[in-house]
């Protein structure tokens, strides 16, 4: 069973036959820049929900977790997302303020990765982020909080049909 298993698992394409080039070289000093670029993209390119990504916390404790949310906005305070105060995201970034994000395209052969420090936004921005909700929200609750994502370090992965996949890290 495990063989057949493995064996399924390894027939299962990787990456599609065409995918962009990138060039490294001439990739933007800010990685906010390209990150736009590269959602417009995946926008083009129909691929669903590119403003989804994972992200990946951890308690005081060091036990991660992972989820998939969408991303909010994107401007001089980080990459913004949203949760409860008191959901398991919202628990865990109180305890330890760090977390991971990874979006993934794979109709275009691209990742983005971002490890980084988290802070809490304002409660007006939290606030205002509530009420942008789907209409069937309504009101206004006092646990939403908005949060930014302040990378410490990010990484545009591109793949490529020879497997010699591009790689290009930001420190900041």
């Amino acid at each position: 069973m495990s063989e057949s298993f493995r064996r399924r698992l390894r027939a299962l394409p990787d990456f599609p036959d065409s995918m962009p080039d990138f060039d490294p070289e001439k990739a933007p000093a800010d990685p906010a820049v390209l990150f736009r670029v590269w959602l417009e993209d995946a926008v083009v390119a129909g691929v669903p929900q590119p403003h989804a990504c994972s992200l990946a916390t951890a308690d005081a404790g060091g036990n991660l977790s992972s989820r998939m949310l969408i991303l909010k906005n994107l401007d001089g305070d980080g990459w913004h997302f949203a949760t409860a105060r008191t959901s398991r995201k919202g628990r865990e970034l109180a305890a330890n303020p760090r977390a991971a994000m990874n979006f993934y395209w794979p109709q275009l052969g691209r990742q983005i990765r971002l490890t980084g420090t988290v802070v809490e936004l304002s409660a007006q921005a939290s606030a205002a982020d509530w009420a942008d909700r789907p209409a069937a929200d309504g009101g206004t609750n006092p646990q939403w909080q908005l949060y930014a994502l302040r990378p410490s370090e990010l990484e545009f992965w591109q793949a490529r049909a020879d497997r010699r996949h591009i790689r290009h890290r930001y420190v900041l």
